[in-house]
């Protein structure tokens, strides 16, 4: 268990009944953990860890050190919308956060390290450039924003938007170039496969836009339609990109084990 990151989250029907000790508690007994091995693990008393676990308000440093003790690592983070103006301003700097799709982004408070190195994305593409990417015509997408920290190497899995909803294939993600749009054109028109009427089109009143670059793109073993989708990963097309859930990465791991590379 040692680095892993635990998450509890309060939903809106149990807000008024749990607390944050309560939570605690829980996740110590599903570590099989009794409450006086972990006030050993502490140096404290078992008395101490009770009264802990009977709180609705801790200290950060008890929270870190309790959880420590399970051998999990504290992480806190604040969660911008896009109607905050810290998600624009954000995107122009280098400080560290992660976008949890193209309008939210996490800034990290509390944790050595706060994001995962690989983070795999979902982009929303209409059928034909879907097409020109798996067949390795495409090499650049373009997007309005995207994160250009986004991790080389990452997977990008390819859903083809109407009429045909599906996940198609996947690419692994290249280099990521925040440019001005006519700097875009000059450089990786040949690479988009956009006319360039669209291409104006896309950028229309922007003053940047983004190039990724795809790589090694291949095809799915099977095209995963959206009822299937929604119904293995609760999953809805994104207007953009999305990242992609763990769950929805370790099982499509079994859909890309079964293409060669």
């Amino acid at each position: 268990m040692e680095g892993k990151i635990f998450e509890a989250r309060l939903d809106a029907q149990s807000q008024g009944d749990e607390h944050i000790g309560a939570r605690l508690r829980e996740i110590r007994n599903l570590a099989g953990i009794t409450q006086a091995d972990l006030a050993a693990r502490l140096n404290i008393s078992q008395g101490v860890v009770s009264r802990v676990e009977g709180r609705k308000d801790i200290l950060v440093s008890t929270l870190r050190d309790y959880l420590a003790a399970l051998g999990a690592t504290l992480r806190i983070d604040a969660q911008f919308s896009d109607a905050a103006a810290l998600v624009t301003s954000m995107r122009e700097t280098s400080f560290q956060f992660d976008a949890v799709d193209e309008n939210q982004l996490l800034l990290p408070i509390i944790g050595e390290t706060p994001y995962p190195l690989r983070r795999d994305v979902v982009f929303s593409i209409k059928p034909e450039y879907c097409e020109a990417i798996i067949e390795g015509r495409k090499t650049i997408e373009l997007r309005r924003r995207f994160p250009v920290t986004a991790p080389v190497g990452a997977t990008a899995f390819i859903y083809a938007t109407s009429p045909t909803r599906a996940l198609l294939g996947l690419a692994e993600i290249g280099e990521v170039h925040c440019r001005t749009p006519r700097d875009i054109w000059d450089r990786f028109s040949d690479r988009a496969c956009i006319a360039r009427e669209n291409f104006d089109r896309y950028f229309e009143g922007v003053d940047s836009g983004v190039a990724i670059e795809l790589k090694h793109a291949r095809r799915l073993r099977r095209p995963l339609d959206l009822s299937e989708l929604r119904e293995r990963f609760s999953f809805e097309p994104p207007q953009s990109y999305l990242y992609a859930t763990p769950k929805m990465r370790e099982a499509l791991q079994y859909e890309c084990s079964q293409i060669p590379h």
